[in-house]
C-alpha cells in the first residue's frame, strides 16, 4: 500500500515553538590570475525593507548556498512527531526551515548527522547544485553548470545558540541552526574573471540603486551582486574580531552576514590549483 503524505502545517504554535533552519553553505574559492593568491567569493544582496512605513536598502554579503530540501515528510512526521514549515515560502519551496516541538531539537540533529554520513537516501537532499546554479545566474547572469568547479563536502555545523530570525518570511522567530558546509573551487578562467569583473562593476550604492529600481517596476526590491574578497586576509580579520558568529560586521565597505565565519572557522583546504580556460 501507497504510504500516505504529511502535510504540515504552517508558521509556530504553543507546542512547536523552535524554529529549525537547515542550510548548505559553500565556501567558494578561486585562485586569482594576476598573482596567485586565493580569492573567496561571496553573494552580495541588496534588499528593499519597509522599516516603519520608511524604505531602506539592506546590502549584505553572505555565503552562496540555500535551504535543504524536505523529499518526505511522512518520514520526518514518523521520526520526530508533528511539525509545520516555518512559512508559505517554505512550504512552496520544501525547505527544511520548520517549527518543532523544542524536545525534539536533539532527534532533529541525529537526523541530520546520519544524513551526513549515509549520503543521499532519498529523505533530504542536501546537494547544493542547484542553488549554485540558480544563484551564480542571479549573479552573473549566465546559467554555470556543475562542470566549472570542483564541489567537496566537508562538514556539518550545529549552532545552539538560540537567535531570532531575520528571514523576511519568518522574521523574529527563535532559532537554532544546521549548516551542511561545501568547497566549490573554481577553476575555468572565463568564470573567474567574470566573478572580478562583477565585483568591479557593481557598488553596494549600485545595488541599492537597483533594489529600488526593481521595486518600481514591480519586483521584490532586490539586486544581487558577487564580491571577491582575499581568503588569508578575512580569516584574519574574523580571527581578530571580537564579535563572534552570527553578528553582521563591515569588513573593507561591506556588511558581511553573521553566517560566513561558519565557511572559515575549519581547517583551511589545499589551495586551489592554477585556472584552466574552459573550451
Amino acid at each position: 500500500m501507497k504510504q500516505k503524505q504529511y502535510h504540515p502545517g504552517v508558521g509556530p504554535t504553543g507546542e512547536l515553538s523552535l524554529r529549525v533552519s537547515v542550510a548548505v553553505l559553500v565556501r567558494v574559492l578561486f585562485k586569482n590570475p594576476l598573482d596567485g593568491n586565493v580569492m573567496i567569493a561571496l553573494e552580495r544582496t541588496a534588499t528593499l525593507m519597509n522599516d516603519e512605513g520608511k524604505p531602506d536598502v539592506v546590502v549584505k554579503a553572505k555565503p552562496f548556498g540555500g535551504g535543504v530540501r524536505l523529499l518526505q515528510t511522512q518520514k520526518l512526521k514518523q521520526l520526530i512527531g508533528d511539525y509545520h514549515y516555518d512559512s508559505e515560502r517554505s512550504r512552496e519551496e520544501a525547505d527544511l526551515r520548520i517549527m518543532i516541538n523544542p524536545d525534539q531539537w536533539e532527534k532533529v540533529k541525529e537526523i541530520c548527522r546520519d544524513h551526513l554520513i549515509d549520503g543521499e537516501d532519498g529523505f533530504i537532499n542536501s546537494s547544493p547544485v542547484r542553488e549554485l546554479t540558480e544563484e551564480f545566474e542571479d549573479n552573473l547572469g549566465e546559467r554555470i553548470i556543475s562542470d566549472v568547479y570542483s564541489l567537496t563536502p566537508r562538514e556539518m555545523l550545529v549552532e545552539e545558540k538560540l537567535t531570532a530570525t531575520e528571514n523576511v518570511n519568518a522574521p523574529g522567530i527563535p532559532t537554532k541552526r544546521i549548516y551542511y558546509l561545501f568547497d566549490a573551487l573554481l577553476e575555468d578562467l572565463r568564470i573567474i574573471e567574470m566573478m572580478i569583473d562583477n565585483n568591479r562593476q557593481f557598488s553596494d550604492l549600485d545595488l541599492q540603486n537597483m533594489a529600488i529600481e526593481d521595486a518600481r517596476h514591480g519586483g521584490k526590491g532586490r539586486a544581487n551582486a558577487v564580491l571577491t574578497l582575499s581568503l588569508a586576509k578575512l580569516v584574519e580579520f574574523y580571527r581578530s574580531s571580537p564579535k563572534g558568529s552570527g553578528t553582521p560586521i563591515m569588513f573593507e565597505g561591506h556588511q558581511l552576514d553573521g553566517n560566513v565565519p561558519a565557511i572559515l572557522d575549519l581547517p583551511l583546504i589545499q589551495t586551489p590549483s592554477a585556472p584552466r580556460r574552459s573550451s
